[in-house]
């Protein structure tokens, strides 16, 4: 059935596709323009197969439903779509690799909050698994502003609760438990027995899925084949608002996980993962992993894992992220890349053979198994090290700032800002850059100040504008970038970093450390100041 319609506002994917109030997507034609706009831009779904699947959040099952018909209206093939409409995202990715689909439409706004009144967000992955690179996003921005139909069957909806092959006009449907090929990677990746062993040995941990996807992933792999204590999973049945939780996992949101483990019951190893399973929380007993330290960590110890015993291609990481695992490519000698913000910027990188694991500071770390970075993946390579170290998570992370220095690191986000504020903090800050270097500012010299662009060392596409840069000459670094997650006004990013070499000076507190530095940025940038806030909504 063909359906006239006219172009709808502000439908330009950001960093992890288009995300808007759950309400605006299930406006008359909003999904449908879009998703059309999708298979327009990318040469048409005649022919093709796709994944279809999200993390269960408030309109999930709907979307999937109207997804599938226009799929088949568009002549598509066939669709793998997890049962309930379900799939993480790191699980999409493997799907689509495994079955050698042309792309996949998954319907998440990761760690944004659920329910009618919250946020939904809709992405397109390629044929290797990864995000839509940028030259995709843009043809299909340029689609929606003057796409004038879309196509859709006019046939019943599709029982997504049996698992099984069924049809829509001559498109093969496969309703397939989510669970299952993922579960499988894992096992060929990790030493489940030597995991399962130290279970057995009255190791414990707590895994806290925040309602949202990973539940069903997490119960299946730490539970059933690991042989951890029923419970150890908690939250884990998905529900359409997250429990009325905001599932991102920090230590601001993830607040009960953090009293738990600094508690006087505190099991072995703490941790969570996001509203689509992308993203994940490391906390040891009494002690909180920072993404940054616990992305070194991995790239440290990889070789402990099976799936990684002959060792790394190479290491990327996301431009603000911090320098921690830069020294330990340096130790391992190899390449080390660094990246705009977005998984999209290491598919390359992952494809060329140029990267083993990739690492970002929002919560993200994954490897070449996929294309999108792995929330459950990581925990299970932590407990990987952690049985073959039979180290505590607080001796693991003593031990490598012993060896590599630390790098203190955090960030401060200021939300929800009205977006005209917010571009103009950095508007300002940007022009002055040419002017900094050599400048003395709050006690601390600039070394060098850039708004970073990346050149792809395999297609040579350049990405500007990619956030604002400032070096000292000690180290330090203040970064600073608007964030392309949001559904409502801005978010303003700053990322604070000052490196110790020790052995001294490696136990202080994080925010005390990084006073001087902090400091310079507001005097910089005056953040504060000129937003009138008095300080940051989320500090990690």
């Amino acid at each position: 059935m063909r359906v006239t319609c006219s172009p709808k506002d502000g439908q330009k994917p950001g960093t992890s596709g288009l995300r808007k109030k759950t309400k605006v997507f299930m406006s008359e034609g909003y999904l449908e323009t879009f998703v059309q706009s999708i298979f327009d831009a990318t040469g048409g779904a005649k022919g093709k197969t796709y994944v279809v699947g999200g993390d269960g959040r408030y309109f999930n099952e709907r979307a999937a439903q109207v997804i599938l018909k226009m799929a088949a209206a568009n002549g598509a093939r066939r669709v793998i779509v997890g049962q309930y409409a379900l799939l993480s995202t790191p699980a999409a990715s493997h799907l689509i690799r495994l079955n050698h689909a042309d792309g996949g439409i998954i319907l998440s706004a990761s760690h944004n909050p659920g329910g009618l009144e919250a946020d939904f967000g809709v992405k397109f992955n390629t044929a290797n698994g990864g995000p839509a690179p940028e030259a995709m996003t843009e043809a299909i921005h340029a689609r929606t502003k003057v796409i004038d139909e879309y196509f859709i069957a006019d046939a019943a909806d599709v029982n997504l609760s049996r698992i099984g092959t069924q049809e829509i006009g001559g498109m093969e449907i496969s309703v397939i438990d989510p669970v299952a090929d993922y579960a499988a990677l894992m096992e060929n990746l990790f030493d489940f027995d030597a995991i399962r062993a130290m279970f057995a040995r009255g190791f414990r941990m707590r895994f806290d899925a925040m309602c949202a996807v990973t539940g069903p992933y997490a119960r299946e792999i730490l539970e059933n084949r690991l042989g951890a204590a029923p419970g150890t999973v908690v939250n884990a049945e998905p529900l359409p608002d997250f429990g009325g939780m905001h599932p991102d996992p920090n230590p601001t949101w993830a607040h009960d996980l953090m009293e738990r483990m600094f508690g006087p019951e505190a099991p072995d190893l703490g941790a969570a993962s996001d509203g689509d399973g992308d993203r994940h929380m490391i906390v040891g007993r009494g002690i909180y992993v920072a993404p940054s330290d616990g992305f070194a960590v991995l790239a440290a110890n990889a070789h402990l894992a099976p799936g990684y015993r002959d060792g790394l291609k190479g290491v990327a990481r996301s431009m603000p992220t911090s320098a921690a695992v830069d020294r330990v490519a340096a130790a391992l000698g190899i390449g080390c890349h660094e990246t705009p913000t977005g998984w999209k910027f290491f598919g390359n990188l992952l494809d060329s053979g140029r990267a083993t694991l990739c690492g970002e500071e929002s919560f993200g770390a994954g490897s070449d198994h996929v294309r999108e970075k792995d929330g459950l993946w990581a925990v299970l390579l932590w407990l990987n090290i952690l049985a073959e170290r039979t180290e505590s998570v607080s001796e693991i992370l003593n031990g490598h700032w012993r060896r590599f220095g630390r790098n203190y690191y955090s960030r401060h986000d200021y939300e929800a800002l009205p977006s005209d504020v917010a571009e103009a903090v950095l508007a300002t800050l940007r022009a002055k850059l040419p002017e900094l270097p050599g400048q003395e500012i709050a006690g601390l010299t600039v070394a060098a100040a850039d708004d970073f662009a990346y050149a792809d060392p395999v297609d040579g596409s350049v990405s500007r504008g990619q956030g604002l840069r400032i070096v000292f000459t000690d180290g330090s670094r203040v970064v600073l970038r608007l964030s392309g997650t949001g559904t409502e006004g801005a978010t303003i990013r700053l990322y604070l970093e000052r490196h110790v070499a020790g052995p001294d000076g490696l136990s202080e507190e994080v925010q005390t450390a990084l006073a001087p530095v902090l400091e310079a940025a507001e005097t910089l940038a005056g953040i504060r100041s000129r937003t009138g806030r008095a300080g940051p909504d989320v500090i990690t």
